[in-house]
Parts: structure tokens; sequence; C-alpha cells
């Protein structure tokens, strides 16, 4: 008997999740395996933040909360659009979410409605189209080519929205490609946006802090003041913070669409953890002076990498501007076979084998609706790193 609901049954496990998995299982096993699939980085939450957790703890801050975020931390996040994005909002316009997720999932659920689209530009982050899945819509995956950037142009969006179309996500920097869009690239997008009034934009900034050589975040409801009651910006302190596991996410948008994602949180999740919630205010408060030396300290593992595998035999590796993920292109090894007698049909082939033969766990491409490709992770120490490098160079260098 099927116990699962119908549109359970539509969505897809999450493959970054699952290689992270499959990394820690053979470890137990007793093999070296180095795990590059997970997007969190290494560093350790500061001192401050974590001294603000400890310190909401002793004085009894451990209670129900406003559903969508504590006035304090409604008003750290308005502070932070200021300061960073030129984005003014109002508590109304504010919510906060365990984790980035769930604010995605709490805007299409009460947004949705069965037969409405979403355009989402791939490659892109695996949970996107699970999502919209989830809640019952359509997902419109469109395909940015690498002699794009990977990023969506303009001509290409304008035929893709339909009378269905209620959204579009954006990513910037991505995941998992580590592009970024310009405030021109934005631009050429709101102007599109703007002659289809019944399409809203989802601008997820959870990498903005995550951006090398000197180039200048953009974001949509900035570059397109006109279009700000029609984006949702989204952010959260999982990344730039390294607080993944403290589960806060947060975003500014109408104030029409704050109130039904409330409605959702109040018969989900209820409130954010209220102790994660004082430690996202110390963070936003809080100096943030770290963040351009842990940038530094990416960028610098990106350069490595980088640099690594496109001296690998089949692979072509591009410079992404941010984030800390790679996205080589393996069509060099489709074909052929493995010095392990694999042959190597698909990246899922490539990916697998790399796993089996040296060791190494990333995340195959088609995960991210982009093949043949696969993704690496970098958010982990520069000796762990050129360890791994060694290891897939090597692999290629076998490949028959």
């Amino acid at each position: 008997m099927e116990r699962s609901s119908k549109r359970l049954a539509l969505v897809t496990p999450s493959a970054t999740l699952a290689a992270s998995q499959m990394a820690r299982e053979l470890r137990a096993q007793g093999l070296d395996v180095i795990g590059l699939g997970a997007g969190e980085p290494d560093f350790d939450t500061p001192e401050h933040i974590k001294q603000a957790a400890k310190d909401a703890i002793a004085s009894g801050k451990t209670k129900y909360t406003p559903v969508d975020g504590i006035a304090e931390l409604k008003q750290a996040i308005i502070d932070k659009f200021a300061r960073d994005n030129n984005l003014a909002y109002t508590p109304a316009h504010i919510s906060v979410a365990p984790g980035g997720k769930a604010i995605i999932f709490n805007a299409m659920m009460a947004t949705l409605n069965p037969e409405d689209e979403v355009i989402i530009p791939t490659p892109c982050w695996v949970s996107y189209p699970e999502i919209v899945r989830l809640c019952g819509a359509k997902p419109i995956l469109l395909p940015c080519a690498a002699r794009d950037d990977y990023k969506l142009r303009a001509e290409a969006l304008a035929s893709a929205i339909t009378p269905q179309t209620k959204w579009v996500m954006l990513n910037s920097p991505s995941n998992p490609t580590g592009m970024a869009y310009s405030a021109g690239d934005l631009a050429a997008l709101g102007d599109v946006l703007r002659v289809h009034p019944h399409v809203m934009a989802l601008s997820d900034d959870i990498y903005e802090h995550l951006l090398y050589e000197g180039k200048e975040f953009a974001t949509l409801a900035d570059v397109a003041p006109d279009l700000f009651d029609r984006v949702l910006t989204m952010n959260g302190v999982s990344k730039a913070y390294a607080m993944t596991g403290w589960r806060i996410g947060y975003a500014g948008g109408p104030e029409w669409l704050i109130k039904l994602m409330a409605k959702v949180m109040a018969q989900t999740t209820t409130n954010p953890c209220s102790i994660s919630q004082w430690a996202a205010v110390a963070a936003l408060n809080g100096s943030q002076d770290f963040l351009s030396e842990r940038a530094q300290a990416f960028q610098a593992r990106r350069d490595m990498v980088v640099s690594a595998l496109q001296s690998a035999k089949g692979l072509r590796c591009t410079v992404p501007d941010g984030a800390f993920y790679v996205y080589p292109d393996c069509a060099g090894l489709i074909g052929r076979t493995s010095s392990g007698g694999r042959l190597l049909e698909t990246d899922i082939d490539v990916t697998e084998a790399i796993l089996a033969e040296a060791l190494v766990a990333v995340v195959p491409g088609s995960a991210f609706h982009g093949s043949p490709n696969f993704r690496i992770s970098y958010a982990t120490d520069m000796e762990t790193l050129e360890a791994a490098c060694r290891r897939i160079v090597e692999f290629c260098a076998r490949v028959k």
C-alpha cells in the first residue's frame, strides 16, 4: 500500500545531504573519505554570537516568541538591509523563520496554487524545484548556458513568462555555480518583470558576503526600486556567520506577503528558536570586520581548487565570482572508462567513480539540473582541499 502523499512522491531527496551522508558512512567503515558535498563553512560561529546565546539562556529568554521573529531581531534586520543593501523596511515588512529554506517554503506555500508556475534558472540549488512541487505548483526549469556564465538572460526570462507564472527565483552568488549577477544584469531582468505585473521575484542573497576580487553585490529590489513591492529579498546568518545549525533565515518583502508567510508559520513551525534569534541579533548588530577576512580565506581556497582542476584531464573549470563552490564541466570524461572499469556515461557515473576510486565525495550536476558537471564545496581547510584535488586530478589522469 502506498503510504506517502501524491505530492510528496513528486519530491526528490536532497542530493547534497545524500553525498554528505555517504561520506560519513564510508568514514565510519574506516575509509579515508574526503567529503566536499556540504555547503557549510568550516569556520566556527564567532565568540560574541555564542556569548549572546549563553546570555539569552541565562536570562530566561527561552519561551515562545512572536511567530515570525522578536522585535529586536526584526530591527537588526531592518538596519542590515539599510546598511548593506539600500533597502528601507519596517517591522511589518520583515519575516524571520527557522532557516532560509523555511523562508522560501513559507512564501511559496502562502502564494502558490495548482497550475501556477515558478521560473527557476538552472543550474540551481537542489531545493528550489522541490519546494515548488511540495507546494503543489510547477517549477519551470530554465537552462542557463556556461557561455552566459550560467546567468538568466532577459530574453530567456521574457520567453518563459506565461499567464500562469507566479514567481521567478534568483540566487546570487549562486549555488552551485558561484556566478553572481551584476547590477546591469539585474536591471535587464527588471525591465522584463516591469511589463509582467503578475510575476513576483524571490532574490536569494544568502551568499551576499562571499564575493571576490572586489566585485560589488547587487540585489534586485535596490536595482529596480519600482519593483520593491513585488520582490522578496531573502537572506540568513548560516553562511556569512557560520551559523548553519542555528537555523535563522530572514526576508524583507511587501506587507501582504509577510502576513501570509506568518500565517503559514503559525500552523507549522511557529517561531524560530528563541536563543538562535538573540544570537542572530548579535551577529547582525555586532562587528562585521571578520566577514572580509573570511571571504579572503575562501577566495584563496577557490583559487587553489580552480587551478588544480583546470589541470585535470577531461575537466573544464570556470572561475566562480563568489559563494564557496566550483562547478567543473566533466564532459571530457563522458564516454570513457575509469581505471576501476566503470563506464562514465553521466555525471552521476563520474561522481560515483570519484567516490569509489578516489575517496572524494562530490555532488553530480544533475542534482542541480545542470549536466555534465559536478559541484565541489571548498568550505573546508586548505590542506583537505589540496588532498582532495590531488585525488581528483589523479583519478582523471587514469581514465581511459
